[in-house]
C-alpha cells in the first residue's frame, strides 16, 4: 500500500504540473481486510514492528484525507486475470468486467 500510495501521489504531482487539478481523494481499493485495519488503527503496534515506517506513511495519508481506503472482495480484483491462474468461470467473469468481449461468438 505504500508503494501504490507513493506511485498515486506523483502522478497527482505529475498530473498538477500538466494542467490538471483534482482537489478529492484518491481512492485505493485492497482485498485484505487486516492491512485495511492495520492501515487504519494504530493500535496494532504488535503486528507491525517490522513494517513500522510504512504504516506511518499510510495513516498519514489517511489522516490528511488525501487517500481513502476501501475493501474489494477477491472475486471482484480485476488484476488477479493479469496475475493468477483462474478457473473459467472466474476468468469470463473478470473479462467481462473489463469489458472484453468474444468478436467471434454469436450474438
Amino acid at each position: 500500500m505504500a508503494a501504490t500510495i507513493s506511485e498515486l501521489l506523483w502522478l497527482r504531482s505529475l498530473l498538477s504540473s500538466l494542467g490538471v487539478y483534482y482537489a478529492g481523494p484518491m481512492h485505493l481499493f485492497c482485498d485484505n481486510q487486516a492491512t485495511l485495519h492495520i492501515a487504519s488503527n494504530p493500535v496494532f503496534h504488535e503486528r507491525t514492528k517490522h513494517i513500522e515506517i510504512d504504516c506511518h506513511f499510510i495513516r498519514q495519508h489517511l489522516r490528511s484525507g488525501a487517500v481513502t481506503t476501501s475493501h474489494v472482495p477477491s472475486r471482484f480484483q480485476l488484476v488477479d486475470i493479469f496475475t493468477k491462474a483462474l478457473g473459467r468461470n472466474q476468468f469470463h467473469f473478470l473479462l467481462g468486467k473489463l469489458g472484453i468481449r468474444n468478436p467471434h461468438s454469436p450474438t
